[in-house]
């Protein structure tokens, strides 16, 4: 499920229909400064942790800079979308608050 060593920036998700729990994980990461991914929304929360690097997250209106250690949340039903700001890689844990990724892309 997860491959850190894996093309792409997405190395991999649990479901959590597969593990029979409340809430779906991915693994994000990229070394490309100002990448991330484009504006989305989802029906759901999702909270953001930075493991690595540093990101510039935007959340409906509000920016916001994150390092390593810290959290972000994006709620239900607003924009959101989040980039490298570098110097060096950014790996993130994205926690989606439902037992499945439900997501409509905005750009």
């Amino acid at each position: 499920m997860f491959d850190p060593a894996g093309g792409g920036p997405w190395r991999g998700s649990v479901a959590g229909l597969a593990l029979d729990g409340p809430v779906t994980v991915l693994a994000y990461g990229t070394d490309e400064i100002g990448v991330g991914p484009r504006l989305h929304v989802h029906p759901y929360d999702e909270t953001f942790i930075v493991i690595q690097g540093r990101a510039r997250f935007f959340v409906g209106d509000a920016v916001v800079e994150a390092s390593a250690g810290e959290v972000v949340l994006g709620p239900a039903g607003v924009p959101h979308k989040f980039e490298n700001l570098g110097p060096g890689r950014l790996q993130t844990i994205d926690i989606h608050h439902s037992p499945q990724w439900i997501q409509t892309d905005l750009e």
